[in-house]
């Protein structure tokens, strides 16, 4: 039985270097992210696109942002939401409100259960898992799961609302 070699790589390394795409890090490892086509792009921006009107709540919506989880483990979200500050920190370092995933075919479930209880110990108290082949989305938080049968994501602990239909419709259009 032959065991893979893995190279370990430094905190400082991996914050140190651009990885095209971006990839997480746990515990000195590089795990790659299913990123890079189409439909999860497109997706990804008409998400963006819609939480941008509570920016002038002072919520600030990012892509592919990394998230210091813990402290050898950072972890970049397709989508987050954080509270605007002045100025706003190069790699989140304290819990964003929202953690938004977006499966791609290639996603294991227990892989994306990896990110969402990192996400969770963390503290972020919203992580939204959606699932636009199949149109579903579910709503982690620390009491449980829950599939969102009306796919529309009502955030914890503050005013932010993800309308999934109005979203999918605009890539439609």
């Amino acid at each position: 039985m032959s065991v893979e070699a893995r190279a370990l790589v430094s905190v400082e390394e991996y914050l140190n270097t651009s990885y095209d795409p971006d990839c997480d890090y746990v515990d000195g490892e590089l795990v790659e992210r299913n990123v890079g086509e189409f439909d999860h792009a497109d997706l990804q921006g008409q998400i963006l696109i819609y939480l941008n009107r509570y920016r002038k709540a002072g919520w600030i919506s990012v892509v592919e942002q990394r998230v210091q989880v813990a402290r050898t483990r950072f972890r970049v979200p397709d989508v987050c939401v954080m509270r605007a500050e002045k100025p706003m920190p190069q790699i989140f370092r304290t819990p964003p409100v929202i953690a938004i995933e977006i499966l791609s075919p290639e996603d294991k479930l227990s892989t994306m259960q990896k990110r969402i209880d990192d996400y969770l110990a963390f503290g972020i108290p919203n992580v939204w898992l959606i699932d636009p082949s199949e149109r579903r989305a579910f709503i982690h938080t620390r009491e449980g799961s829950v599939e969102s049968t009306d796919l529309v994501l009502h955030a914890r602990d503050c005013e932010i609302v993800l309308d999934l239909p109005e979203v999918f419709a605009a890539l439609e259009d």
